[in-house]
């Protein structure tokens, strides 16, 4: 195969990396890497994030249509760049139609004590979330409303996961994300639980919450099941989003999402007078 200019032919030992960190979670966190493909996704790493990059895969058909702006843009890039042909570049990818571009990206690092020691914290936990596009819109929920973080119980989908990344649309990197074996770390550090359920003995709607305390993560559970009963009944407060009739639940991303909206809109308690509750009696 001819090879472009300062381009390295993609090895074989570099192609099986690269299968495994798409296909295998043990292969993501034995490499501390994951995997962005796409051509927006790609560009968009190579303008905001270039030092995350640790190696960028073109295939012979990208390079052919590639813009000479863009070409000067990625030559510049300190990782380590490497040329396959389209038919190898698409045993690379579990996407059904690539577009010849992708990037091994560093994980981020992120120090969890920090993140819950700081003074105001609003953050989301996804209890056993399974569906990648859920735990990737949460992600990016979490972004967009500047939220302090993203924690994902460990037998959530894989937030490095390829479809959990395209769901994220960019903003992995831009948020803390961890994974925890044991929601009562919460606790640990004196942050404040709210769950959001469907029942239970003592719940209250959404609306009729006006402040939060400094320090709160929202609690979001698993698509069939809910919530698991330790987390509820270590909860401060059990709220719940009132629906139509005839509607029974909300999708896990959409809770999410309604929820950190709402509360990231609300005073702290230590914001409001002593007169004034966080929930009305």
């Amino acid at each position: 195969m001819a090879v472009s200019p300062h381009l390295n032919a993609l090895t074989r030992a570099q192609a099986s990396l690269v299968r495994q960190l798409v296909r295998e979670k043990r292969a993501r966190s034995r490499e501390g890497a994951f995997v962005v493909e796409g051509v927006k996704s790609c560009l968009d790493l190579i303008h905001q994030h270039p030092h995350t990059i640790l190696s960028l895969i073109l295939s012979s058909r990208y390079l052919a249509l590639e813009t000479e702006v863009d070409r000067k843009t990625r030559m510049a890039l300190p990782a380590r760049q490497w040329e396959c042909q389209d038919g190898d570049f698409e045993k690379l990818t579990d996407v059904e139609t690539p577009q010849g571009i992708l990037a091994v990206v560093r994980q981020p690092r992120w120090d969890e004590a920090q993140v819950f020691k700081r003074a105001s914290m609003l953050g989301i936990y996804g209890d056993r979330v399974q569906d990648p596009a859920n735990v990737g819109a949460i992600i990016r929920t979490a972004a967009a409303l500047n939220l302090s973080g993203v924690w994902l119980s460990t037998d959530s989908a894989d937030p490095f996961n390829p479809k959990v990344i395209r769901a994220t649309v960019g903003t992995i990197l831009s948020i803390p994300v961890f994974s925890s074996s044991d929601f009562r770390v919460v606790s640990s550090y004196g942050c404040e639980i709210y769950s959001a359920v469907l029942t239970s003995a003592d719940i209250v709607p959404i609306r009729s919450i006006r402040t939060i305390p400094a320090r709160l993560m929202i609690m979001v559970g698993n698509e069939g099941t809910g919530l698991a009963p330790g987390i509820v009944q270590a909860s401060r407060v059990r709220f719940s989003i009132p629906l139509a009739e005839g509607v029974e639940s909300l999708n896990v991303a959409a809770t999410a999402a309604i929820s950190a909206f709402y509360f990231s809109g609300l005073p702290r308690d230590s914001e409001v007078g002593p007169m004034q509750s966080r929930c009305p009696a």
